[in-house]
């Protein structure tokens, strides 16, 4: 589904323009996304695979939940309501854990040029992951795997391909901050 998004700057700032999805893609014009991770009280963390008629990375293990930030949506905003489209999950801003801001470049098509800052929040899942309701258009799985084995499996070169590829450090980040919550 093609959306207007905010145009940043390469410091993440606000340009004040306006493009379609589609656009800023092709174009490689820096926009802001969501991703929310959610983990467990035992260290399980939450993975959605992407669904198979996605432009990037279909199929491919990701973040919780991740979403494009509309124009002149606010990031908080944008995280709560991506969260209830693609798992049905309804969260308050209080059960985000902000964890910062990562620029990402990526170019998973010849057509698509990726350039995102992904404002990371964690949060805790409190419900079982047979209540969560995917979203079919976005969304073909879910799965709980503990930190160890995403660590094992993002080392892994083979293993590693079944993950949407972010930089190692954000990996890091991500894995570092909810071990810190447990």
């Amino acid at each position: 589904m093609d959306e207007w998004i905010d145009i940043l700057d390469l410091q993440g700032n606000y340009t004040g323009q306006r493009a379609l999805k589609s656009e800023a893609h092709k174009k490689g014009l820096y926009h802001p996304t969501v991703h929310v991770w959610f983990h467990t009280k035992d260290g399980l963390i939450l993975l959605q695979q992407r669904a198979k008629n996605k432009d990037t990375y279909p199929l491919r293990w990701d973040v919780s939940v991740a979403g494009h930030v509309g124009a002149g949506e606010q990031i908080i905003e944008t995280a709560l309501r991506e969260v209830e489209e693609e798992i049905g999950l309804n969260i308050s801003k209080e059960d985000l854990v902000p964890l910062g801001t990562f620029k990402s470049v990526q170019t998973p098509a010849k057509d698509i040029i990726d350039c995102e800052f992904h404002h990371t929040f964690i949060c805790s899942l409190g419900v079982d992951i047979k209540e969560l309701k995917k979203q079919k258009s976005e969304v073909a799985g879910l799965k709980l795997i503990t930190i160890n084995e995403m660590e094992k499996e993002l080392l892994n070169p083979e293993l590693s391909n079944t993950y949407v590829p972010h930089e190692a450090d954000y990996y890091k980040s991500v894995l570092n901050a909810i071990k810190k919550r447990l």
